[in-house]
Parts: C-alpha cells; structure tokens; sequence
C-alpha cells in the first residue's frame, strides 16, 4: 500500500539521548527549580563515589551563582583521583556510559544517565556547552574540556581541549550554565546538610550567590568502599542466564561456581542433580529448555545470602549518631543497624535512627529523612515505601500521637543501602515496595520505638520528681517560718531535712529587699564540678563572689561562676539588685540536680 510506503519513510531509530531530550522529567529535571537540585545530586553522587574508591576524605565544593535574570552557574569541585582525557568525553557527554552498571555492590551512581543528563539539559536551556577540568596527578597537567552531547547520536562532541596548570593535585571540576531560579535554595541547603549527615566523612564548602555555608566531617575515617561480587542466582532471570551460557565454554559445575556468588562445588552439584542436567554438559550449548530448567533449580535449590559484609558499606549507627548531633539539636537520639539480608538475589542493609526534642517543631507531623546509598530521597515522600513502613509502625505503643505519620518533636531517619535499590522510576526519588526491605524497616522502627517509649517514660519520672523536690524546697521553708511565727521562736534550719529528702544538688535563688541571694547546697555524696550561669539586668558589681566573667549585650549581663563544691558543702553568693532573669547550673547530673527561683 502507499501509506504503509509513506510510514516507513518516518520510522528511524530514537537515540537515548533524543528520548531523554524529551522525557527530561523521568530523570528530576521536571521543572527549573528542581534542576538546580538535580544537578548538584548528581555531580556530589559521582565525586563521593570516586573520592571512596580512591579511599581519599572527600573535600567537595558547590557553587550556584546567578549570571543573568534566570541563568544560573553550577559548579562542582571535588578532589578524588580524576579523570583520564581520554574518557572524559564519554562520561560527561554520553548517556548511559560508566563503570558501575555491571558491578553488583553498592553505589550511589549506577546507570552512567546523571551527571550526562545534567549536561543534556544545560546545552536544552541555554544552548552553551560544558566545562570539565580533570587531573589525575600531580606531576601530570590538568585537561580542561568544552563538551556537549549530540543528541542525534548520543555521542559527545568536544569543542576544546587544552592542558592547564591548576591548584588541585588531583580531582575533577565542573562547571554548568542553564535557565533555572533559586526558589529551591532552602530545598538546596536541605539536600546538603542530608548529604552531610549520612556521609560524616565528607566536607562541603557552599557557595550561593554571597552567602558561603560550610558542612564539615564527623569523621576522618573514609568508609570501606564496597567490592563487587558475582551475581546470586536468586537475582538472574532467563534472558540474563542465556546471555551468561552461551558466553561461557566452561562445564556446567564449573560455570555455577565461577559466575555465582556463594555456589561451591557441592551446591553446584545440587542444581545439577535438580535439573537432571549432567554437571560436564557444555553450558554454551544447553537449549532454552534446559536453561529454564537449571533456572528453576538454581532459585530451588538452598543457597546462603550474598556477602552484605564485602558488597555493602552501611553508615554505621555511631556515625548516624555524630551526623545528627551536628546538625540537629535534639534531647534523645538512637540508631540502628539491622544484619545484613536479601530480596530477589540482591544484598541490602535497613539503618535507621529516632530523634526526639530538642528543637525540634512540637506541633504537626514527624520529620522523615529518606535516604538510599547515602543519598538524600527529597521528593515523591507518599510514594516511598520507607514512609509505608514508618505509617505502618504503631507509634501508640510508644507513647507517640500518630496521624498516619507519627506528630510532635520528632525526627526518623532510615537508610535503605543495597546492590541494587529498587527504586520507582530513574529519577530515583523513592523507594519501591519490597516486602522485605518493608519488614527490615519495621523492625528498625520497632526496635528505636522501645528505645524511645523508656526515654519518654524515664522522663516523665524524672520531672514528677523534679516537681516534687521544687515544691519541698518552696514550700518547707515557708511552713517552717509560719510556725516558728506563731510559737514566737527562731526559724529553724530546714537544709537537713531537704537534703534528707532529696539527696541533690539544690540551687536557690530569692530577692529580697532588693538583695539577690544564690545559695546551692550539696547533698549528694560525691564532690560536684559545677558552672553557675545567672542572666540578668542585673551588673552584680558588688557581688559577695566576684564572678569568673562577665558579659553584657543590650543592657543584659551573664554572670558566670565556676567552683568545686565538695558533699555536704553550700555556696552562696550575694549582690545588690532587682533580681529576675535567669538562674542554671551545669555540670550536674540532670536526675541530680534542682534549681528553684523562688522569685518565680
């Protein structure tokens, strides 16, 4: 027919690059404002990754700064082992081209499309091409290249080339312009101080625009980076199992143990036996028959899980800790890492940890980060299945309102790292559901939960007893002057009893006639290192005990005074004033000490 002559004039083949030209949404650059984001993720995903598998402290600089009214320059600088020249082209200007695709180990980069497809979308927005200037070592020159992708082709096309001299021994930086906003700035500094957290060994210097904003490392221990190993048969399906066979001219036994990971000679012999097929049979020449058989006999037959241990490198539940202190002040935090276990064939590790006060928001829902490989999940939060297991955990249990996510002064964290994450689309946003990897979150959770359910309830306690010995410290004295007053005898000394009942560091502060007294008393049994902080309008020039220091700002003055206080001894400090403010002691135990301002 004619037509049928006219269609196939049409038909040609799409080249990646032209679809993802199209469909630059499947990979986060869905919208301006996320662009930013996108491409920052993807070039720190690459220089972490490089700066582990060269076992070098990652020091990572971004910069965003604004050119014209909507171009944006986007810089990356890190300082791992570099690149050659001659690849340079291809991992920047060519989609799906990398090292990592093929490896089974965990990785934050994976299919060779993000740091390229950042490309891709600066030469849609504003038509200019890539800067990347590499260096693999000292004693070598750094190469500096323009590239662009032809989209037509997905082949690069590199536009210059040249040798320069450059600060850096040895790293890679670079350097794009394309049409965005910085309404995602906060969402930005978000992105980086997660990046931080879960990542304690890395150092980023940020600049946006005039603001400069630094996250240090917890940590100078680079993490172990992950060794690849060979696939599980549990994760290998027919088509990938023919493809291995038919380039294979070993025997069938020994094509088992040579291409799987955890099959020896004697499971080896197992699946053989399992799929009636003889363990010489040559395995380049097996039918799809056949081949069906052994499939069904390799994920048959009992076979231990993966190594999580060589092909995996979790955080750590210390260094979660330390990555949280930093960034969040919290009252109560816990971490967990859960063994090692398996879906599909594919090693994969649940951390997760519980923050709780601190300044944390009080009202509304639970802060839930969402992290998979060390990297940050900012966006599709109900899609997740991290926050299908969070929802699904009853916080009641634990003393925790709950509305869907669990409400008040919360924050959860939980990492998903794996050979393989099974995320809902290549833009990686979210986490698909994986009943395993649901069940090792779960847990996690459950485990945090109780954790926290005792802070909360030792809390609680803790401050019925505070109530309580504020209360005897307030009210005794005062029972003790009105009787004496109405026996018409001196006011006895009531310290004893107070301290027989209370067996604690106990700080008093009263005015009175224009005359601040602060009187603490230890009736604990061990000696007490103890900081006395008294904020007020208050100068305390005549104070009885000079104090360490003092500071005043906006007519406000800190007092400080710093002394040992040995059992059974007071201290007590005087000063002409008006009194208010605010008294604190540190350096005591919480469950150890009272402070009572009986001005309040």
């Amino acid at each position: 027919m004619v037509l049928a002559d006219e269609l196939a004039k049409k038909q040609r083949s799409i080249s990646v690059a032209e679809f993802f030209e199209k469909n630059k949404h499947m990979l986060g650059f869905d919208s301006p404002t996320r662009g930013i984001i996108t491409t920052v993720k993807e070039a720190i995903d690459n220089s972490l990754d490089a700066c582990e598998e060269a076992q070098v402290l990652p020091d990572i600089l971004v910069s965003v700064r604004r050119i014209k009214e909507d171009v944006f320059r986007v810089v990356v600088e890190d300082n791992g082992p570099g690149i050659i020249p001659e690849k340079m082209p291809s991992v920047y200007a060519k989609l799906l081209y990398g090292s990592r695709f093929h490896q089974v180990r965990q990785t934050r980069g994976q299919q060779g499309i993000g740091i390229s497809a950042a490309v891709l979308y600066a030469q849609l927005t504003t038509g200019k091409p890539t800067t990347v200037i590499s260096r693999t070592d000292a004693s070598r020159p750094a190469h500096k290249m323009s590239l662009t992708i032809k989209t037509e082709t997905n082949e690069p096309e590199v536009l210059s080339h040249e040798e320069i001299d450059w600060i850096l021994p040895h790293g890679t930086r670079i350097e794009l312009e394309f049409k965005s906003n910085i309404a995602a700035k906060k969402k930005l500094l978000e992105y980086l101080k997660y990046t931080s957290i879960v990542n304690p060994h890395a150092k980023f210097r940020v600049e946006l625009d005039d603001d400069a904003f630094i996250f240090d490392r917890v940590s100078s221990d680079v993490p172990p980076c992950p060794v690849a190993i060979k696939p599980h048969p549990y994760g290998i399906e027919l088509g990938v199992l023919k493809r291995m066979a038919a380039a294979s001219e070993l025997p069938l036994s020994e094509f088992l143990v040579e291409s799987f990971s955890k099959v020896g000679a004697k499971t080896a012999d197992e699946i053989c036996k399992y799929s009636k097929l003889k363990p010489t049979a040559k395995t380049d020449e097996l039918s799809l028959e056949e081949l069906s058989a052994l499939l069904e006999a390799m994920q048959t037959t009992k076979i231990p899980a993966p190594p999580a241990s060589q092909c995996l490198s979790p955080i750590t539940e210390e260094l979660i800790v330390k990555g949280m202190e930093k960034e969040f002040e919290l009252d109560f935090i816990k971490a967990r890492t859960r063994p090692g276990n398996v879906f599909g064939g594919h090693s994969f590790i649940v951390e997760a940890a519980i923050g709780y006060g601190g300044k944390l928001q009080a009202e509304g829902q639970a802060t839930l980060l969402r992290f998979a490989n060390r990297v940050p999940l900012l966006y599709q939060q109900g899609a997740c299945a991290i926050t299908n297991a969070v929802q699904g955990v009853n916080w009641k249990n634990y003393n925790v309102s709950q509305q869907g996510l669990p409400v008040g002064p919360l924050m959860i964290l939980v990492h998903v790292a794996a050979t393989n994450v099974p995320f809902t689309s290549e833009s990686k946003d979210a986490v698909a559901s994986v009943p395993e990897v649901e069940r090792e979150i779960t847990l996690a959770l459950q485990e945090l939960g109780r954790d926290l359910k005792q802070f909360l309830s030792r809390r609680e306690k803790n401050k019925q007893q505070d109530d309580r010995a504020r209360a005897i410290c307030a009210v005794i004295p005062l029972i003790a002057a009105k009787v004496a007053e109405i026996v018409e005898l001196p006011v006895p000394d009531t310290s004893i009893i107070e301290g027989r009942i209370m067996r604690r560091v106990v700080l008093k502060k009263k005015t009175t006639g224009g005359q601040i007294q602060i009187h603490i008393d230890n009736y604990t049994t061990k000696e007490q290192e103890i900081t006395l902080y008294d904020i007020s309008f208050d100068s305390a020039e005549d104070a009885s005990i000079p104090p360490s220091f003092v500071s005043e700002m906006d007519g406000e003055y800190t007092k400080l005074w710093k002394f040992t206080l040995a059992a059974g001894e007071s201290f007590e400090v005087t000063y002409h004033g008006e009194g208010g403010g605010l008294i604190q002691m540190q350096g005591v135990a919480e469950n150890l000490k009272v402070e009572v301002d009986l001005d309040v």
